[in-house]
């Protein structure tokens, strides 16, 4: 069923997970992981992106996730930006995050937010859906 553009709204997605270790194949995995796990739990499509912010820890540097979602079916077209996540002593390390703007058309208590692998305990109030 269509919805009618009156019921969309900019809406906010967070998430994140850990890698293994700082490697093409281990980051490759984990943002693959990460985004199906968006994909599979969100009526969202590129086309209904504004933008993605990711995050890396300082000690992630082997590739960027941009250029991991760039590979994605139809993600070409959307606007990408990769930063490195503010430091902080004792924090998560080896941790992927991103930040997505879109228009959905579900309330916001609808929508999932994938929390997954090691990250699953930085919001465990969202990380309850099995991706």
């Amino acid at each position: 069923m269509r919805q009618e553009m009156g019921d969309w709204r900019v809406c906010a997605i967070r998430g994140a997970t850990t890698v293994p270790e700082n490697s093409v194949a281990a980051m490759t995995d984990a943002v693959t992981e990460l985004l199906n796990a968006l994909e599979n739990n969100n009526p969202i499509t590129p086309d209904a992106m504004i933008s993605v912010t990711f995050s890396v820890t300082t000690d992630l540097d082997a590739i960027f996730p941009a250029a991991i979602a760039r590979q994605r079916p139809t993600w070409d077209t959307v606007p990408l930006l990769d930063v490195q996540h503010m430091h902080v002593a004792d924090s998560l390390p080896m941790c992927i995050r991103f930040l997505i703007h879109a228009y959905l058309g579900i309330p916001k208590h609808e929508i999932y937010h994938p929390y997954l692998r090691g990250a699953s305990g930085l919001r465990p109030d969202w990380a309850s859906v099995t991706a």
